[in-house]
């Protein structure tokens, strides 16, 4: 019988408190729990810390998890929530992702007071974005545009382009959906035009491998096909070695007993792209997404990030 709360590890944005939150509850319901059986417990991390620099220039991905996961190593917190494209495709010693949270929409939001769609804007217009995926998109569809260094937290962002800072900017739209500002959103960029980020629009749940008590319980909220879908994309992005400093983009879609792989790899300024395709079993997911990324590898040929 549990006896002290379940601390769950987790940043201090908007959008990460309802991620944490969204768990809790989803574990209350599941186990017929009260609130107080749960603390939440915010950690401020690297990335959190860091706001005049891209992540990219500075260490990536990790810097949103090293402090959570030390909590975890230590037995400070039993577990952390994630969103997914955050998450390194190399974990810690004795950590692992032991559950997925239903996946929200995957596609990326357009936001502008000038234009209905990133196409519409006028020529020249300024775009802010700290993501290398979507900077480098937004250049392949529209070489002309300004694309401009952009961190901070959704409210920060949209503070932002409501000062005029830029013309619009681009958010996950599944973020804004959890905070309840899906309003703000003028359009939203379909995969087959926009591929998203891997992992984009799934949380993602983090503890000790070894821990049963606690993976017991987080049995009962997981999503077996959220898992499936996230087990290619990062199998794939784990071969093309990919992080901050790499414009990938990279989606999962299960038809049936079959899953979908879509792929693409552009160059940092857009002029150049590689797409890939890859389809099989949903039982062999990590496999076509180990096949994607050795096949999108070729395609690209020595030298590509780095020309």
């Amino acid at each position: 019988m549990q006896t002290k709360p379940l601390r769950i590890g987790t940043r201090g944005s908007a959008l990460a408190l309802a991620q944490a939150h969204e768990t809790r509850s989803r574990l209350m319901i599941a186990h017929n729990m009260p609130e107080e059986a749960f603390e939440i417990v915010v950690i401020k991390t690297s990335g959190d810390k860091i706001q005049d620099r891209p992540l990219s220039e500075v260490g990536g991905k990790g810097l949103f998890t090293k402090e959570i996961e030390e909590g975890l190593l230590d037995g400070s917190l039993d577990l952390a929530v994630h969103s997914s494209k955050d998450m390194p495709t190399v974990l810690p010693d004795g950590l692992a992702l032991t559950a997925f949270l239903p996946r929200e929409d995957v596609r990326d939001a357009f936001i502008s007071p000038k234009a209905e769609t990133l196409l519409d804007l006028p020529q020249n217009a300024v775009v802010g974005s700290s993501s290398l995926r979507r900077q480098a998109m937004i250049k392949h569809l529209r070489p002309d545009i300004e694309v401009v260094m952009y961190r901070g937290n959704v409210q920060t962002r949209l503070r932002k382009l409501e000062e005029g800072q830029v013309d619009a900017t681009l958010l996950a739209y599944a973020g804004l959906k959890r905070l309840g500002l899906g309003d703000v959103v003028t359009s939203v960029l379909e995969p087959d035009q926009f591929l998203p980020a891997v992992g984009q629009g799934a949380i993602c749940i983090e503890s000790r491998a070894r821990d049963t008590a606690t993976l017991d319980m987080l049995s009962a909220i997981h999503d077996e096909e959220t898992e499936r879908r996230l087990t290619a994309e990062r199998a794939y992005l784990a071969v093309l070695d990919g992080s901050c400093r790499t414009p990938i983009g990279g989606l999962a879609e299960i038809s049936g007993e079959t899953l979908i792989l879509r792929g693409v790899v552009l160059k940092p300024d857009g002029s150049q792209m590689h797409s890939i395709e890859r389809a099989g079993p949903v039982t062999d997911a990590e496999r076509i997404g180990q096949e994607a990324g050795e096949a999108l590898k070729e395609l690209m040929g020595p030298g590509f990030l780095s020309t």
